[in-house]
């Protein structure tokens, strides 16, 4: 199948997950979703749509829960946009890679951190008009 199929697909998949994630569904569990990517086997059969949950691990686990018991909702809500013969189906997959270049970006800065020696403060100095202007705090 042509590539670009493929990824107007996705792209639909996307969309469609992300909408009824945000405003549709009503499950308590199910909060602090990104949808941040779809992809699609080449028969379209299957779909994967990578989130990302913030939140801590407990958290995360309840909500990946939450979302693997409505992803049947959210095949329909794709039905009825998508036009093809068969409605793939969705399995919805945790996205570690937000966490992970988070966790990069601060080893990098603290790395920067320690490589340099600490700034030294500014010696604070009064100017002439501090001096002869009564109204600068001392």
């Amino acid at each position: 199948m042509k590539q670009h199929r493929l990824a107007r697909v996705a792209e639909v998949i996307r969309e469609v997950a992300s909408e009824t994630i945000l405003f549709e569904l009503q499950d308590p569990r199910i909060k602090n979703v990104t949808v941040t990517r779809a992809e699609v086997a080449a028969d379209l059969q299957h779909a994967k749509v990578f989130v990302s949950v913030m939140g801590s691990p407990k958290e995360q686990d309840l909500c990946m829960h939450g979302l693997r018991n409505s992803a049947g909702y959210v095949q329909s809500k794709l039905a009825r946009r998508l036009q093809t013969r068969f409605t793939p189906v969705i399995a919805f997959v945790l996205d570690q890679g937000v966490k992970k270049s988070i966790e990069i970006t601060r080893l990098i800065n603290e790395a920067l951190g320690k490589g340099k020696s600490e700034p030294e403060a500014p010696a604070e100095e009064e100017t002439e008009s501090e001096k002869t202007d009564g109204s600068a705090p001392p």
